[in-house]
C-alpha cells in the first residue's frame, strides 16, 4: 500500500519506520531546511535521533508529493496544527483513508481530531483514529507496541488496522471513536499530575492513587461524552494512561517534574523543545468537565498549577484534603 506520513515529528518518524516494513512510504515534513537535512543525512536530529530513516522512505515538504497516488495518510501531528494539515488536501480529486496518529482537544474550540475532519473535509470522509500506550523512539526500535484503533464504521476500522499491523507493532480495532479521543486527550492532563507528584517525592503509593483516580475522571468525562466505559479499561484509557504517567519519555510527565521543582512554565515549555499536549487540553478539559457537570478534581488542580499560579504541593495538599467519599466513577 501507499501510505503518506504528514508530519516529520518524532511519531511520524516511527511510523515512516514501523511501517516502511511493508507499505511504500512518503514522509512529509513542512520544512523545505528539515526535508533536505532527513533526505540528506536520514536521522531525525531533533525529534528522533536515535533511530536512522530506512532507505525506503521517500521525505518531501512538498504535499503534492507526498499525496500522490497515496491510499492512506496518517496525519501525525500535533493537535493544534491538524487544521492547518488537513487544508493540503482540499482541492484533491479524491481524499484517501486517514488515520490520525493526533491526541488532544484543539485549542478555543475544543474539538476532537475526528471532529476537525468533519469541519474541515466533510462528515464522509473516511478516517479513523489511532491511539494507545507507544513512546515513539520504542516503535522506532521495533519494540513490541500494541495500539488500538477506531472509526465509527466497523469495517474500516478493521480494514485500517490490517494495514497498520506490522511484525512488533499489533493493532486493534473498535467502533467507539469517542471513548478512545477522551482517553488519549484526558490522559496527558494526568501525566503532568504523576509528574508532579513524582517530583515532589510523595512515594509509589501516591502515584498508584493518582493513576486510578485520574482513570476514574478520564472515564467519568469519557462516558457522559458517549464513550463505552470498557474502552478506558484498554489499550486507549488504561494502558495509555499508566504508559503516560510512568515513563521516562514521556514530556507530559516531564512538565510535571520540572513544576515540581517551582520551574516557569514558559522555561519548561521552551526547554521541552517538544508538544506537551497536557498542556493545551488542561483547560479545555476543564471547561467540557464542567459544561457537562462531570466533577475532576484532578483536572482542576493541575490547572490551578499551570494557568493560576499555584504552587505545586499547595494544588497536592487541597486534594488530599477533600472529604472522604465512595470510592467510584
Amino acid at each position: 500500500m501507499n501510505i503518506a506520513i504528514l508530519g516529520a515529528g518524532a511519531w511520524g518518524t516511527a511510523l515512516a519506520i514501523a511501517l516502511a516494513e511493508k507499505h511504500r512510504v512518503a514522509l512529509w515534513a513542512r520544512s523545505p531546511a528539515h526535508a533536505a537535512e532527513l533526505s540528506a543525512t536520514r536521522i531525525n536530529a531533533r525529534y528522533l535521533p536515535e533511530v536512522p530513516l530506512p532507505t525506503a522512505v521517500a521525505v518531501t515538504s512538498e504535499p503534492a508529493g507526498a499525496l500522490r497516488g497515496v491510499e492512506l495518510v496518517v496525519v501525525a501531528t500535533p493537535a493544534g496544527a491538524l487544521r492547518e494539515t488537513l487544508a493540503i488536501m482540499h482541492g484533491a480529486a479524491s481524499v484517501p483513508l486517514i488515520v490520525l496518529a493526533c491526541k488532544g482537544f484543539e485549542r478555543h474550540s475544543a474539538l476532537l481530531p475526528h471532529q476537525i475532519v468533519g469541519q474541515q473535509l466533510g462528515t464522509s470522509a473516511r478516517c479513523a483514529a489511532l491511539s494507545g500506550p507507544s513512546f515513539a523512539l520504542e516503535v522506532a526500535r521495533g519494540l513490541p507496541t500494541a495500539v488500538t484503533l477506531s472509526a465509527a464504521d466497523e469495517g474500516l476500522a478493521r480494514e485500517a488496522a490490517r494495514e497498520l499491523h506490522q511484525s512488533t507493532l499489533r493493532v486493534y480495532f473498535t467502533t467507539d471513536v469517542i471513548g478512545v479521543a477522551i482517553g488519549g486527550a484526558v490522559k496527558n492532563v494526568m501525566a503532568i499530575a504523576a509528574g508532579i507528584c513524582d517530583g515532589l517525592g510523595l512515594g509509589l503509593n501516591a502515584r498508584a492513587a493518582l493513576i486510578t483516580r485520574g482513570l476514574a475522571e478520564i472515564a467519568r468525562l469519557g462516558v457522559k461524552l458517549g464513550g463505552r466505559s470498557e474502552t478506558f479499561m484498554g489499550l486507549a484509557g488504561a494502558g495509555d494512561l499508566i504508559l503516560t504517567c510512568t515513563g521516562d519519555l514521556s514530556r507530559n510527565r516531564r512538565v510535571g517534574l520540572a513544576l515540581a521543582e517551582g520551574r516557569a512554565l514558559e522555561d519548561i515549555l521552551r526547554d521541552l523543545g517538544h508538544v506537551a499536549e497536557g498542556v493545551h487540553s488542561a483547560r479545555e478539559v476543564r471547561r467540557i468537565a464542567g459544561e457537562q457537570s462531570v466533577e475532576m478534581p484532578i483536572t482542576q488542580a493541575i490547572c490551578e498549577v499551570l494557568f493560576q499560579g499555584m504552587p505545586a504541593r499547595a494544588a497536592v495538599q487541597r486534594l488530599l484534603a477533600r472529604d472522604p467519599r465512595e470510592e467510584g466513577y
